[in-house]
């Protein structure tokens, strides 16, 4: 009796094991992405119309540091802030001559490594 209940306990495992090989069951597969550990802004500067406004120039705060960055929009109106943490919050507006944009912000619970955030001066 001993000797059968052997050879069914191996023939079981061996069933598992085909089992297994067959339909990718056994170690999870290794992940190939890598963590996010800096983001980019990107956004563009229009008008209420929706007209690119370029030359205006865009603040970029970091509220943990109160440090204050700055970019001058092109002439499609785009703006980028590159190396940006992953763990800090950002508030940004756009300013030309004596109008001012919205503020927006930038969470740091905002897991995209490339936010867009657009910006409408009304002039």
């Amino acid at each position: 009796m001993k000797r059968y209940a052997a050879v069914l306990l191996v023939l079981i495992s061996a069933s598992f094991a085909v089992a297994q090989i067959q339909f990718g069951g056994g170690a999870a597969p290794e992940r190939k992405d890598k963590p996010i550990t800096s983001r980019t802004v990107i956004g563009q500067i229009t008008d209420k119309n929706n007209q690119p406004i370029s030359d205006a120039i865009v603040y970029l705060k970091d509220t943990k540091t109160l440090a204050i960055k700055s970019y001058v929009s092109q002439k499609d109106g785009m703006y980028r802030f590159n190396a940006l943490s992953m763990n800090i919050d950002y508030e940004l507006y756009a300013q030309k001559d004596d109008k001012k944009s919205p503020m927006k912000k930038l969470s740091q619970f905002d897991g995209r490594a490339e936010p867009r955030i657009n910006l409408t001066i009304e002039k």
